[in-house]
């Protein structure tokens, strides 16, 4: 049916309209989206120049004197003598027992580690402290005050106790300290050697029997490696070993072509996983790492107050000594300070196993346990913070 012009015409005002509706809303849409965003807040300006590490630190107290004997003494001859069930034979073993200790800071636990090992029986002419503190020879020629970190008594160590002493070049971490031990074996012709942390203290078994002394149960194992039936199985098959472990490596003794063999420590690996990655190597290379005991070994944080008690002695009279707390197996067990010849005239070798020994290893393990509580642990690297302006000084914390 046809649709006249008409009504074609009636529909033209409503196309009109819908027209008019979709442009009005289409030009508001665009208005809209069209409108800016605010403006985000503008960030302070960067610092122009470098950011300092803040120095001001806490002023620790001056360290006391741990060896006031050690002191005043002008020769060995002024120190306490060694227990006489302790003493090395007068002849030295055939074996060859060096024993390499290295430090870095805090003199006090170095000197506390040395004067242990003596004392334990360990010949003095065999210790060997690696100095490690970056201070070229200052310690040695006598530049630097007590209260540097990195200070040590060259004069006490070598000229006294008897100990040797090496020095590093430079600072060197633990993996480059560890190959230094290694190299100085192999230019040494050694096919074995000790070495002990310096934050340790030692002391030998006085109430187990048969006695023997720290050190020569330490001899014991070297000869025990050097039997030819050491690790040789019922088929014959003989396993060679890497380390031997006294109390983890707080004391150990090292096969020196093992160590080689393996290419030494590896300095890219950092500090605590280290060794973690040297015992890992020994032991995917079927390398035996025994474990032994030659005496008590303390993981230690301090020092004891008076290192005179390591040489076992007590009064004449059988008094007992004074405390400053009157508290047996404190860390202030120590005589008073006298002249070295009064004192050495006044005491006597005390009885292997006594009470005195009971004290000592009681004092010694409050030590460890402290440190265990301690959550920080190493807190013992951070009680000296003088030095400032002295030879090759550098910032302890970094």
């Amino acid at each position: 049916m046809a649709i006249s012009l008409r009504s074609r015409w009636a529909f033209f005002p409503l196309i009109l309209a819908l027209g008019a509706v979709t442009l009005y809303f289409l030009r508001l849409s665009i208005g809209h989206e069209a409108q800016p965003f605010p403006e985000a807040p503008k960030s302070p300006d960067p610092p122009t120049g470098p950011i300092y590490k803040d120095i001001h630190r806490e002023i620790v107290p001056p360290l006391p004197e741990y060896f006031p004997l050690a002191a005043k003494a002008n020769s060995p001859a002024d120190l306490p003598p060694v227990p006489s069930w302790n003493r090395p034979p007068k002849e030295h073993v055939p074996e060859t027992t060096r024993l390499y200790i290295g430090f870095t800071r805090f003199w006090p636990l170095l000197q506390q580690v040395v004067v242990s090992y003596i004392a334990a029986g360990w010949p003095p002419e065999d210790i060997y402290v690696v100095e490690n503190t970056g201070t070229m020879d200052a310690n040695k020629r006598g530049l630097l005050t007590i209260q540097n970190p990195f200070y040590l008594d060259y004069h006490r160590l070598t000229a006294l106790l008897g100990v040797n002493v090496v020095t590093t070049p430079s600072l060197q971490t633990f993996a480059q300290l560890q190959n230094f031990y290694l190299f100085e074996a192999i230019n040494n012709n050694l096919t074995h050697y000790f070495w002990s942390h310096m934050d340790v203290a030692v002391h030998s078994h006085e109430d187990k029997e048969p006695f023997q002394s720290l050190y020569m149960n330490a001899v014991d194992v070297v000869r025990e490696t050097q039997k030819p039936d050491y690790l040789v199985d019922e088929s014959g098959h003989k396993e060679e070993w890497g380390i031997q472990f006294f109390a983890y490596d707080w004391l150990s003794l090292v096969n020196v072509k093992t160590f080689a063999d393996l290419g030494g420590w590896d300095t890219m690996v950092g500090y605590y996983g280290t060794d973690c990655d040297m015992y890992a190597r020994l032991a995917m290379n079927d390398y035996a790492r025994p474990l032994q005991d030659a005496g008590m070994v303390y993981d230690v944080t301090n020092s004891l107050e008076d290192l005179e008690v390591l040489y076992r002695r007590r009064p004449k009279k059988q008094e007992a000594r004074d405390t400053r707390d009157g508290k047996a197996g404190s860390y202030y067990n120590s005589t008073t300070p006298s002249p070295n010849k009064a004192y050495l005239e006044s005491t006597e070798e005390d009885e292997k196993g006594s009470e005195g020994f009971k004290n000592l290893a009681a004092t010694l393990e409050q030590i460890q346990q402290d440190k265990r509580d301690d959550k920080f642990r190493n807190s013992w690297q951070l009680r000296q913070n003088g030095g400032e302006g002295e030879p090759y000084y550098y910032d302890p914390d970094g």
